[in-house]
């Protein structure tokens, strides 16, 4: 699995566990559905920390919280 793989899937398991939509999602971070969507269709390939941060606050989670998962800590090295 690479990054955006868990990036997406870390996204897509938090809303599962709180019962939202994606759209319900954005509006709780105030990012466009768009910003959201183009991290989970595969659009943006480098979604930004302040897209992440936002995703944190609308969840109401901390960056470490996002991060800190079984799937984050197996990736594999991105610079061989």
């Amino acid at each position: 699995m690479d990054t955006i793989a868990a990036v997406k899937n870390r996204i897509l398991q938090l809303c599962g566990q709180r019962g939202i939509s994606i759209n319900r999602l954005a509006a709780l971070c105030g990012l466009p559905p768009s910003s959201i969507k183009n991290i989970l269709y595969g659009k943006s390939q480098n979604p930004k920390v302040l897209t992440i941060k936002m995703i944190c606050d609308g969840l109401d989670i901390t960056l470490g919280e996002f991060f800190s998962t079984a799937e984050f800590d197996a990736l594999e090295q991105e610079i061989r």
